[in-house]
């Protein structure tokens, strides 16, 4: 058999019939020329958004465990038409999904990582001329239940696999053609990036970018695995993105590459007693605990003593927090804070912070505009801010401009997703 290629098709590429039709074409092409092709699918269409809407109706208090084998049969499905589309075209499919992928994780429900895969049984399929297709987005634990691995988590199935079945890259298709500058909903003007740092790509993806999972983005980093990001109607047009490899001086590069955003925001502030005892270390070990990404961090202080503590945290995971944080606050109704109605927008690039004159930049574009910037965060990858949740998109389309991003209507995402 000849080389192995590993493919992912998120759930905007199979939304309907035709789509999934559409992209089993393209697979059965794929494997008539020889190669062993295995498929990583995720749930079809709005999905996951409807099997969730479905079990708040039921039970707002669902347990995660069950929730996650509810979330899991979309991945399911999609799995199972897809090998019966390939099947309807002569090319022999095999769908994979829950324990028969082979893959174990761990960790609480909807936030599972990937510790080991067991790829026997794909192999033996693949070295048979069938095409594999494995359900993304779900392994099992040690007790044998089904786990999910978060939103967006088919990317990393797809990255996992590709590395453990031998394959060179992984190639990711989706609704956008490649990775922009910015999100093409918000900004037309965004324009391709051809090539991309793995490490810049890790930032994007964990700001908010949703065109990666960011786990997926460390985990090929970790590889050594390149990545291709393409559209699914025209797979000629994409983003390699690979491993930093040296062949560009970063003095002349440009050190924003990207602005992104993330709506799923929420900023939490917690003023702990003057009794308590490192305070951070106890928010944090209880963060890691639950598997909760905290994000534009700051720890300060009281003069009376205590300390104020202010996360960025995803949306979806303030009950955890807060219930936590709660036990841990010092009294008072204002020791305990939500804010939900903001956003964070970042500019992604290389060597940010030996540049303050982007921070500086960045910060008037917002604020002389009427928009006004709360948190802040920076690094040599990524500078952050909080802003009004209402001003999302007024202020990533002013960064972009500002920093000179903005392309041709040529570059536009329409135009290159329908130029092949």
């Amino acid at each position: 058999m000849g080389s192995t290629v590993v493919q992912k098709f998120g759930g905007s590429s199979l939304a309907t019939t035709g789509h999934l039709r559409r992209v089993a074409r393209r697979i059965a092409r794929v494997a008539a020329s020889g190669r062993r092709v295995a498929v990583v699918v995720s749930a079809q269409g709005k999905t996951t958004d409807h099997l969730i809407s479905t079990a708040g109706e039921i039970n707002p208090d669902a347990d995660g465990r069950e929730l996650d084998q509810l979330l899991a049969t979309g991945e399911a499905a999609s799995a199972a038409l897809t090998a019966m589309a390939l099947q309807r075209l002569g090319t022999p499919a095999t769908a994979l999904a829950g324990a028969q992928t082979g893959i174990l994780a761990a960790g609480p429900p909807g936030a599972g990582v990937i510790v080991a895969i067991d790829t026997e049984r794909a192999e033996r399929l693949l070295d048979a001329g069938q095409v594999v297709v494995i359900a993304g987005f779900q392994g099992v634990d040690a007790a044998g239940d089904i786990i999910t691995l978060g939103r967006g988590g088919s990317d990393t199935t797809a990255v996992a696999a590709a590395a453990e079945l031998g394959a060179s890259h992984c190639e990711i298709y989706t609704d956008v053609p490649g990775v922009l500058t910015a999100d093409p909903r918000l900004v037309p003007a965004a324009r391709l990036m051809p090539r991309l740092d793995m490490d810049v790509m890790a930032e994007m993806a964990f700001a908010g970018a949703k065109v990666m999972h960011s786990r997926a983005v460390e985990l090929a980093a970790l590889c050594g695995l390149d990545i291709h990001v393409g559209h699914s109607a025209a797979p000629e047009v994409g983003t390699r993105i690979h491993v930093t490899d040296g062949d560009t001086m970063l003095e002349t590069q440009a050190a924003v590459m990207a602005v992104v955003h993330d709506q799923d925001a929420a900023r939490v502030t917690v003023r702990t007693p003057g009794t308590a005892e490192n305070p951070a270390l106890t928010v944090f070990r209880a963060l890691g605990q639950q598997a909760v990404p905290a994000d534009m961090t700051s720890v300060h202080e009281e003069r009376g003593g205590g300390h104020t503590i202010g996360l960025t945290v995803p949306h979806t995971r303030v009950a955890a927090v807060r219930e936590f944080l709660a036990a841990h606050a010092a009294d008072g109704a204002d020791a305990l804070t939500v804010d939900d109605t903001v956003a964070k927008v970042s500019i992604v690039g290389k060597g940010l912070l030996s540049r303050p004159q982007y921070a500086a930049r960045m910060l008037s574009a917002l604020t002389d505009r009427g928009i006004s910037a709360g948190a802040f965060s920076a690094s040599q990858l990524r500078i952050s801010v909080t802003v009004p949740r209402a001003e999302t998109a007024r202020a990533v389309r002013l960064l972009h401009t500002e920093f000179e991003l903005d392309g041709s209507p040529d570059d536009s995402p329409l135009t290159l997703a329908t130029r092949t």
